[in-house]
């Protein structure tokens, strides 16, 4: 086992290396190019809308604008908003902060072409709920069913480790760690919770998803910002070592520069999944009368992931001055950051915010995977058996070592990423047009207002 693990790390490293990275970021920069900074011109408007029920009456679609936004934000702040940016820091240097918020800024145009691809080609399943995402246009849009079903396979498997295993494992090693928990009963309750949940569906994972994902969010945002706030005198230098460090390359990794760009760039991508063909699945289920409507509230998930509270752990991590040469493991280095500052409380309050980041995941990911698997064998039946089995793999992931599993997973989850972007590249001038068609009516509404 352990040979094939080491080969799958090995094959992970070489599909998340700088050729897919590259194409991630520039598909983000092409697409930006295409839409004018769609990014900045109508971010304002867009936040506006995350917070809007007026367009989500009487349209097709099974759960709100919001929710749909919530499903995906779910899936996406998990581990990697605490654990994996130390890992970025730690490995990367301060730096690796800015070339995330880089990967971050790009990765918005990339998401919202994402979205509006879902929502223009997805179509009604057997039960009358919305079916979308890369597989359906792929196969509709671009044509190539082939490069669908391939996603389809790589993200109902990627399903059990990124969104799945990996973060139960997180959370019982938090919840023993911190509270003395067991790891099997930390399991045993994250199957009950996971199957209350996942097994009514979309509808009942956009409600939880509403009403938690909000919650933990800022809760992990107030105290991040209390000891930005409370040590404010060290911010101008922690904003000054990350620019700096940026261009110059003080990374742990070989001191290179290339090492700051990579590990800041993957932290970003890897965090907010801009490019990964994921968050499309959960906009396509929005009710919405118009593509580019929703298109906008996701870009705001990348907004909110990178851009805010990925910023928190970076910017503590920083000014707490941990991460150099201190020899904290990137498990831990959150959770010392946040002590330096905050004393006892500050690992327990890392802890929790870990629990709930991880706990949300597994929820956004349960229906990655479904809409994956459903494509592939659309029989209500086997839906609802892959539900079960994604329910209670929850508790394997809980209480197992799974090397060769995670290694798996890490390896599909790179190969989601490439028929995405053929799709997105390929149909560039139907989001483009798509957006034409939005911003007349954004120009209707705004002239018919007054």
């Amino acid at each position: 086992m352990d040979a094939i693990q080491e080969f799958l790390d090995k094959i992970g490293g070489i599909i998340w290396g700088p050729p897919l990275l590259i194409l991630l970021v520039g598909t983000g920069i092409f697409l930006t190019a295409r839409l004018a900074f769609i990014q900045v011109r109508l971010l304002p408007y867009s936040l506006k809308q995350v917070f809007s029920r007026k367009h989500d009456k009487q349209v097709d679609g099974d759960i709100s604008q919001f929710q749909a936004l919530m499903t995906a934000m779910a899936a996406t702040v998990g581990v990697g908003n605490i654990v994996g940016v130390a890992g970025a820091v730690a490995t990367g240097g301060p730096g690796a902060i800015f070339w995330m918020w880089m990967a971050g800024f790009f990765g918005m145009a990339t998401k919202y072409g994402e979205a509006i691809l879902a929502v223009k080609y997805r179509v009604k399943d057997a039960n009358g709920q919305m079916a979308g995402g890369p597989m359906y246009y792929l196969e509709h849009g671009l044509k190539q069913k082939w490069l669908g079903v391939l996603f389809a396979i790589f993200g109902a498997f990627a399903a059990f480790g990124i969104g799945n295993g990996t973060q139960s494992k997180a959370v019982a090693d938090a919840m023993s760690g911190t509270f003395n928990v067991p790891h099997w009963a930390t399991g045993v309750g994250l199957v009950i919770f996971g199957a209350l949940v996942i097994l009514g569906g979309i509808k009942s994972i956009g409600r939880v998803t509403a009403f938690f994902v909000p919650i933990m969010a800022l809760f992990y945002f107030i105290a991040g910002a209390i000891v930005v706030v409370t040590n404010f005198n060290l911010v101008p230098d922690a904003f000054a070592l990350i620019f700096k460090d940026a261009f110059t390359g003080q990374a742990v990794a070989g001191g290179a520069i290339g090492a700051v760009i990579r590990f800041g760039v993957a932290r970003g991508l890897f965090s907010n999944e801009a490019g990964l063909g994921s968050a499309p699945i959960a906009a396509a289920a929005a009710r919405t009368d118009l593509p580019g409507r929703q298109a906008l509230i996701s870009m705001t998930q990348v907004l909110f992931d990178t851009l805010v509270i990925c910023t928190i752990t970076g910017l503590t991590i920083v000014m707490s001055g941990k991460w150099d040469g201190q020899g904290i493991e990137a498990d831990f280095l959150t959770a010392e950051a946040f002590g330096t500052f905050l004393g006892s409380a500050g690992p327990i309050i890392v802890s929790i915010g870990l629990i709930f980041f991880a706990t949300s995941t597994i929820l956004g990911w349960s229906y990655y995977g479904e809409k994956c698997f459903q494509y592939l064998f659309p029989n209500p039946k086997a839906v609802f058996t892959y539900r079960v089995i994604f329910v209670l793999f929850i508790f394997v992931g809980a209480t197992a070592k799974l090397g060769v599993v995670w290694a798996l997973a890490d390896v599909l989850n790179g190969l989601m990423a490439i028929p995405n972007l053929i799709g997105l590249l390929g149909l560039s001038g139907i989001i483009v047009l798509e957006t034409k068609r939005f911003q007349a009516k954004i120009k209707e509404e705004k002239e018919s207002a007054k």
